[in-house]
């Protein structure tokens, strides 16, 4: 018997899930340990290896590897707990990161931020002035030396940057994406004066064209890559340890793993890991369900997370924002706000009521917790309302407290708000699932999507308890509760369901249509770069996907649209293909009619993007089917729910999932207890367990 196991390392929980070679899939879950995240791994699989009953040892000597998702990389950027980098730049360009273009007085920013021009600012810039230092070389926009490289004078500004105690340098040269060879003599020069520097290139890191965005993704990945390359170390020591037979894989934000070892010489590809799995888990799930568009939404104990699969195919972008400056890694689209289980509720200075974006997290925790937390949450209120139950989370073995809760709620907002501490916390609810419907609506609606054509998918330890109300705000009709084993750690799921992707691009601007020969050399060489990336992970793969594509725009303007290019030898009628698939693309995004061709198609930045599809994938098994549509064999009572301010204190009936079965209907208004979370039916729909153990709500 192997394992496959998927761990997701989130801001309050660490979730964990293991599929065996039978199909038999167990799930666990336990606190998150900041400062120290591995302790919470190895808490989360000694928890797997007791539902197995058998010691960590054998069960990670049958576990074929484990994929990791974490939030560290992007914690450490957002909160600037990163360590001071050294970074070398062309002569007379050391400036760009400070000046940010026109960039950094928008991108990042809020509608009100925008609007408010008189107050606008440029960020600070990523490295101090003394740290950011020139080195004499030039090569022109087609990759020719213009000036050499001046190597006594890099010496000498490495070892500047070294006396200073730097122990990381970034190197962006002017156009070094066309010709990488003096960013590479640099790296090998700091290593002759100490081969224990972390290095980054930004001709490895993002070869692309754009300076500023491309100096601040190699800033930004030489941030975290010495603490990434330390954190997997350890966490990886400590698996091998305890006799990790496969590979420690490292979740990706373009929705694929990648071998730890590698992951931390770019490191910036890794931001965002954990909020890609559920996706991916959607992707997976939704191709036993028959399902191609879906929302896929988590509700964690820190954020609120959504992202789309269309016709089958996560939604994908080739750059995202982090504290104002732009990134160049490919993603998957995930839109995030901080609106968790975990969500603080507060009063701001006009008396009107919010929730989040700051958690109570792990520690304190929210205050039914009973660790010291004073401020009301989501957690809190979900309590009071009795949508929670009293004994507890994790099957009573985090015990809540309902008399801490309602005081927290009592003090903070109740009385401020003149109300009773049951409207307080029916507002809270309320609160929460009108701004997760914003979000939706912003995910969707403004995607050019209608909602009413997709599915939702709800998980993550809050999202059960919430996914009904938000999906009306919207106007999806269907939702699904992945249950069995995963309800509330489908992340993990969809971590254990991924495979080995990797991406390799290369700017190289060129007008449209262009020579079909230059065109293919660009993805030869590029597809030649991810084979090797494969080979360097040692895994073995059932089968390998290669995909193309060139980001194209129209000339004169800065958006640019993924376009999907054939594979195969590229003739001219191919190249007509792919401006006009650009094109279509383009009115999809931005409205028909709103391009023109008659100002020309540039082609800017090639890519290709390489699956190795790994030989062991997780899948839900199917669930024992139930005699009847009568699930009051599966009632184990009921007790008084608010899900309404209106209609107030129901008697509500409580079911255990473990006694559902296919089949089963329930009727709302209605609470299903699983020992991971809580899942809400509300009042005019009805709940049907599907073959899989999923829970389908439907409005009636």
């Amino acid at each position: 018997m192997g394992y496959v196991i998927g761990v997701d390392v989130g801001g309050t929980f660490t979730d964990a899930v293991l599929d065996d070679d039978a199909g038999t899939i167990f799930a666990a879950k336990a606190p998150s340990t900041p400062p120290d995240y591995s302790q919470g791994v190895l808490d989360v699989l000694d928890a797997l290896a007791a539902q197995l009953g058998m010691p960590i040892e054998e069960m990670l000597a049958k576990t074929h590897h484990i994929a990791h998702g974490t939030t560290s990389s992007l914690n450490a950027l957002v909160t600037g707990n990163v360590p001071p980098v050294g970074f070398l730049t062309t002569k007379g360009h050391r400036d760009s990161i400070y000046i940010m273009n026109v960039e950094g007085r928008y991108l990042g920013r809020s509608p009100a931020e925008l609007q408010n021009v008189l107050g606008q600012a440029k960020s600070h810039g990523l490295v101090p002035k003394k740290h950011a230092l020139e080195i004499t070389e030039r090569l022109d926009r087609d990759g020719k030396v213009v000036v050499a490289l001046d190597e006594d004078a890099a010496r000498d500004a490495i070892k500047t940057l070294l006396a200073d105690g730097l122990r990381a340098i970034a190197v962006s040269l002017l156009w070094s994406f066309r010709n990488p060879a003096h960013e590479q003599r640099i790296r090998e020069l700091v290593h002759e004066i100490d081969p224990t520097v972390f290095v980054s290139l930004s001709s490895e890191v993002s070869p692309r064209i754009r300076e500023f965005a491309r100096n601040a993704t190699t800033i930004m990945s030489t941030q975290i890559g010495p603490g990434l390359r330390d954190y997997l170390g350890n966490l990886e020591s400590k698996l091998r340890d305890r006799k990790l037979a496969g590979p420690l894989l490292v979740m990706q934000s373009n929705g694929g793993a990648v071998a730890a070892a590698e992951a931390p010489r770019n490191a910036i590809s890794t931001v965002g890991s954990v909020l890609t799995g559920g996706v991916v888990g959607a992707v997976s799930l939704g191709k036993q369900l028959g399902h191609k568009n879906i929302i896929a939404t988590d509700v964690g104990g820190t954020t609120f997370l959504v992202g789309l699969v269309v016709d089958g195919e996560p939604v994908r972008a080739s750059s995202t924002i982090i504290n104002h400056h732009p990134i160049n890694v490919p993603t998957l689209k995930v839109h995030a706000i901080g609106s968790g289980g975990g969500a603080i509720a507060w009063l701001d200075a006009g008396g009107n009521l919010q929730v989040g974006p700051h958690s109570a997290q792990a520690v304190p925790g929210p205050a039914c917790y009973g660790q010291g937390g004073v401020e009301p949450t989501n957690a809190d209120a979900n309590l009071v309302l009795g949508i929670l139950p009293e004994r507890g989370l994790l099957g009573g073995r985090k015990p809540l407290d309902k008399a801490l809760a309602r005081e927290a709620i009592r003090t903070k907002i109740a009385e401020p708000l003149d109300l009773s501490v049951e409207d307080a916390a029916a507002a809270i609810y309320a609160v929460q699932n009108a701004q997760t419907g914003d979000l939706l609506r912003k995910t969707v609606v403004e995607a050019g999507h209608d909602p009413r054509e997709f599915v939702l998918y709800a998980f993550g330890g809050a999202g059960p308890a919430h996914c009904a109300a938000y999906a009306a705000e919207v106007g999806v009709r269907e939702v699904i509760v992945p249950l069995g084993q995963v309800a509330s750690a489908f992340s993990a799921y969809g971590l254990a369901a991924s495979n080995i992707v990797l991406a390799a691009e290369m700017s190289d601007p060129a007008p449209m249509p262009m020579d079909p020969l230059r065109a293919e050399r660009n993805f030869d060489r590029l597809e030649s770069q991810v084979r090797e990336q494969l080979d360097r992970q040692g895994l073995n793969y059932s089968s390998v996907e290669i995909e193309r594509e060139i980001d194209m725009r129209f000339a004169m303007q800065l958006a640019e649209v993924a376009t999907p290019i054939p594979g195969g030898t590229l003739d001219s009628g191919a190249i007509a293909l792919a401006s006009d698939l650009f094109e279509e693309r383009y009115a999809e995004l931005y409205g028909a009619g709103s391009g023109f061709r008659e100002a020309g198609i540039q082609a800017i930045t090639f890519r290709v993007r390489a699956t190795g599809v790994l030989p062991f994938s997780p899948a839900l098994p199917d669930l024992k089917s139930a005699d009847s549509p009568d699930a009051r064999s599966a009632r184990i009572g009921s007790r008084k729910v608010c899900l309404d301010g209106k209609r107030g204190y129901v008697d509500t009936d409580v079911y255990d999932y473990s006694l559902l079965r296919a089949g089963h209907v329930l009727a709302g208004p209605a609470i299903v207890e699983v020992p991971t979370t809580t899942v809400v039916v509300p009042h005019d729909t009805t709940g049907t367990v599907d073959r899989l153990g999923n829970l389908n709500i439907v409005a009636k």
